[in-house]
Parts: C-alpha cells; structure tokens; sequence
C-alpha cells in the first residue's frame, strides 16, 4: 500500500488500486501476505483453520461474534467463510459460515477447508482486489 491509504479494509475502498503498489498487488492475489501469521500460529495465538481476525474498527463483524460465540475461537489463517466467499460476502453471512464451522468442526472439515484454501488461492477465486 502506498503512503496515505485509508486505513480501512482493502474492498471497503472506493478505488484500492489507486493504492495497491504492483509488488502489493501480487503479494495480496497470491495471500502471500499471509505467512507472518505462521508466527502467530508458532506463539500459539493463531491456528490454521478459524474465523479471520477482524480488524479494530470492525466493530459490527466483532459485536455479531461475540453474540454468536464465534469469538471464543482462535482465529485462523483461513476458515470455513474464507472458502465460501472471502471478500464477496455480507457480514451476517461471514458469521453465520463461522458459526457453522463452529458447530461442524472436525479434523476433516479442517482438511477440506486447508484443500479448498490452495486451489482457491490457485484460482484467485473470491479476491475482490
């Protein structure tokens, strides 16, 4: 990201790619951006497969965890929402997804969700910039 980007959420920004730098823009369709959290899992802070950290102003997606019970998971590198829409889907339903896997969670369904993860990352597939 350039100098001076609203610190918000990338696709709550009108125009991203007036602040996406080339080497930033491929880093992020790649989720390269991602393996610093493998220190976060090391610490024991993360793990692999949870619900994505919010941001700090995400107040709304925090407020809808905690009614829910999402927020008593740790949070993941990527999760059950991640592969059913990542960025192109509403808050409610980012829960409800959460809230799913919370009732659902096994071995398994971390396997399919790691699975799904790469191919798509492979694809690009649900990354809106």
């Amino acid at each position: 990201m350039k100098k001076n980007t609203p610190n918000v959420a990338t696709h709550l920004l009108k125009n991203p790619e007036q602040y996406l730098l080339k080497i930033g823009k491929f880093i992020r369709k790649t989720s390269l951006d991602e393996l610093p959290n493998l220190i976060n899992i090391i610490k024991g802070e993360m793990v692999f497969v949870g619900p994505r950290p919010a941001l700090y102003n995400q107040d709304d997606l925090m407020a809808s965890r905690v009614a829910s019970g999402v927020d008593k998971m740790k949070p993941g590198i990527t999760g059950w929402a991640q592969i059913n829409g990542r960025d192109d889907i509403s808050i409610e339903k980012k829960v409800q997804l959460e809230q799913e896997y919370l009732s659902k969670k096994s071995f398994f369904l971390d396997i399919e969700i790691i699975i799904k993860t790469f191919t798509n990352v492979l694809f690009r597939k649900g990354v809106s910039h």
